[in-house]
């Protein structure tokens, strides 16, 4: 059940449905890393900073920024973090230039077993170098499977025998061939799905929650849709979610996703595709100085000048708000 004021589950799904729809019709969809460098840089240091803070990692986001704009250490921190995080978002930026394959190019083949060790030698190679994990054998480096077993998680998941492994990706693989046929609201709940199976598998014998977290991103913005970041902060409700979907309700774990994909639209993508006269939604224009909510209730005392669709999200341009934030402050002033 949803808290009083906080949207339902089915809402949050809709929203993100609504908002990639008005990306692809409105906006010329989701735009390559070529395209939009601005863009998929932002996003870029972002996903590395928290995708990486969550498995432990304690550099901060301008630490991160300096790292992966200038390939300048800042800080004294173990060259184990510097090089997690230089190899996460190595793999990140492959990822996000597979934006520029649309669904119709993929010739049917969404994602391969090679997709998933490239993307595991990308991210752990740069830490391997420093520091291998211990209990790895000669055939377990970067991009090779596990070749022994592993203990239970916290919750008391077992991860299945090392031998069951390559069976089990395969049939994870053509789960996954298998979502642009839940193309719409379901997808999210999917995508979930797909996602904790892969945690529950643990193909390798270290980085499977950065590569998940990578793999998921791949075959959303191969899908055309956004890439989630879960914020470090959302640590604890990832794992609980993780949890309850390896006991068969990935729910938590799909809203979770679904307010990501939002935030990332918000935040990152909607406003820069739009330029400054295209009108939006209202959420993809706040900022830290005007918040979504003010921004709304400008529009309802027609202090800004917007438009409330059909859908009856309130509608405005970067420059029209623009315009409201200077009258505003004008008024104030007097």
């Amino acid at each position: 059940m949803a808290k009083p004021g906080r949207p339902s589950r089915q809402t949050i799904f809709s929203q993100v449905q609504a908002a990639v729809t008005e990306l692809h019709d409105r906006l010329g969809g989701l735009p390559s890393a070529h395209e939009a460098e601005d863009i998929w840089g932002e996003i870029w240091s972002h996903e590395a900073h928290n995708s990486t803070a969550i498995e432990g990692n304690t550099l901060v986001l301008h630490q991160v920024e300096v790292l992966l704009r200038e390939n300048r250490a800042v800080g004294a921190k173990e060259l184990r973090e510097y090089n997690e995080v230089r190899g996460y978002a190595d793999a990140a930026r492959w990822v996000y230039d597979q934006s520029s394959a649309r669904p119709t190019e993929l010739r049917g083949v969404l994602l391969t077993l090679q997709d998933l060790r490239r993307i595991h030698h990308a991210a752990m190679t740069p830490v391997w170098s420093v520091d291998p994990h211990p209990n790895a054998g000669a055939d377990e480096t970067p991009g090779n499977f596990r070749r022994h077993n592993i203990r239970p998680f916290p919750g008391g998941m077992a991860p299945p025998d090392f031998t069951d492994v390559p069976a089990l990706l395969a049939d994870w693989v053509a789960a996954v061939q298998r979502l642009p046929e839940d193309i719409g609201v379901q997808l999210i709940e999917r995508v979930a799905e797909r996602h904790a199976a892969f945690e529950r598998i643990h193909p390798f014998l270290d980085g499977n929650g950065r590569t998940g977290r990578l793999i998921t991103n791949l075959v959303l913005v191969r899908l055309g849709y956004p890439p989630i970041i879960i914020d470090k902060r959302d640590r604890p409700r990832y794992l609980a979610a993780l949890d309850r979907a390896d006991h068969g309700d990935a729910g938590r774990l799909a809203e979770l996703f679904a307010r990501a994909m939002l935030a990332s639209l918000n935040r990152f993508i909607i406003p820069a595709v739009a330029g400054p006269a295209r009108f939006v939604p209202l959420a993809a224009l706040a900022t830290p100085e005007v918040s979504a909510r003010a921004l709304r209730m400008a529009a309802e005392r027609g202090r800004l000048r917007a438009i409330k669709g059909d859908d009856g999200l309130w509608r405005t341009s970067q420059r029209m708000v623009e315009q409201y934030v200077k009258n505003r402050h004008q008024r104030i002033a007097r």
